[in-house]
């Protein structure tokens, strides 16, 4: 049994296969998922687990180099935007609009549904290398 890291073994073995600029989608409850694309669910009620708790989890385990976020974050959910920002201050933040990112989602390896129920807060994690 693993003791560090990601427990949920869907997510585990994702990170394990994915490579430099490979992308993770960490979404909230209402991002549609197109059906090709790997939807792991852990969802546990409105707002459970919310998408910072689950990325924040995520990048103790992946190598992050960029993070792509909605334009429309900055204006509809300032506190998620700020803490962000705070989580990446070293990372290139790109922004698009909220249409570029659900089209984008759709070559992700994987888009991982939380429970967040605050506007916008979806988020794409391009991997980094670790050399």
């Amino acid at each position: 049994m693993k003791k560090h890291g990601v427990l949920n073994r869907e997510i585990a073995s994702v990170l394990a296969r994915l490579g430099h600029t490979d992308t993770i989608v960490i979404a909230d409850c209402g991002l549609p998922v197109h059906d090709q694309t790997k939807c792991i669910d852990v969802s546990l009620s409105l707002g459970i687990p919310g998408v910072l708790q689950v990325m924040r989890t995520l990048i103790e385990d992946m190598e992050v180099e960029a993070v792509t976020v909605a334009e429309e974050m900055e204006r509809n959910n300032k506190q998620m935007f700020t803490e962000l920002h705070k989580d990446f201050a070293s990372k290139d933040v790109r922004i698009v609009s909220h249409d570029e990112l659900k089209k984008a989602a759709k070559e992700a390896k994987a888009v991982i549904r939380t429970g967040e129920a605050t506007p916008y807060s979806n988020f794409i994690l391009h991997s980094g290398v670790i050399f």
